[in-house]
């Protein structure tokens, strides 16, 4: 059930990102600020899926459901608690979703901060920048990285996580803040080749 649900919420980002493009070119298209204001909501869809598709992860690394490849090769059940939850960017699949999961933030904290220039079309065309590096990654996870992968036979434990990665607590927190700042710089990125076009 969770395999399922998490291909159905990344599926869900995918078809955001490809909505709000759509409505947002269209919108520019026409210089119809309607669509405009309905293309941005766009970018909620895709941060409500990131949200949805990390809870599923971290539910299943929880309840130890090794039917779920990812959580059988970097989890295990004598895991302690901190490097179970932290499982979810232990590996390349996990590190994606942890990717899109922050980029929708930004790209909703983008939506939100300019709310109020909604019609504006540097605006629109960052967010559609926004939208379309949000769509590659769900892309990379619904193809190639599929962090909801599943095993055909089922083991009863799972490998665990790397080593090195419980060699100190602050490993479970460097992730994360690395993250901030790499997937951050994609708001700058965004705005940069809005003023381009």
């Amino acid at each position: 059930m969770k395999a399922p649900l998490g291909v159905l919420a990344l599926a869900l980002g995918a078809s955001g990102a490809l909505l709000g493009i759509g409505t947002l070119v269209v919108g520019l298209a026409r210089g119809d600020e309607r669509l405009l204001r309905i293309g941005r909501r766009y970018v909620y869809v895709v941060l409500a899926a990131a949200v949805l598709a990390a809870a599923v992860m971290e539910w299943a690394l929880l309840t130890h459901d090794f039917s779920i490849e990812y959580v059988a090769d970097n989890n295990a059940r004598a895991t302690p608690l901190l490097y179970t939850i932290t499982g979810l960017w232990a590996a390349l699949e996990g590190s994606i979703l942890l990717w899109g999961l922050v980029l929708g933030g930004y790209l909703a904290f983008v939506a939100h901060k300019f709310r109020a220039r909604a019609g504006d079309p540097l605006v629109a065309w960052a967010l559609i920048v926004g939208l379309v590096v949000a769509l590659f990654f769900f892309g990379l996870m619904l193809g190639p990285a599929n962090p909801f992968k599943t095993l055909a036979n089922v083991p009863s434990d799972g490998q665990g996580p790397n080593p090195i990665l419980q060699n100190h607590p602050l490993m479970a927190f460097h992730p994360p803040m690395l993250y901030l700042g790499y997937v951050g710089f994609t708001v700058p990125f965004a705005f940069a080749i809005a003023s381009l076009v």
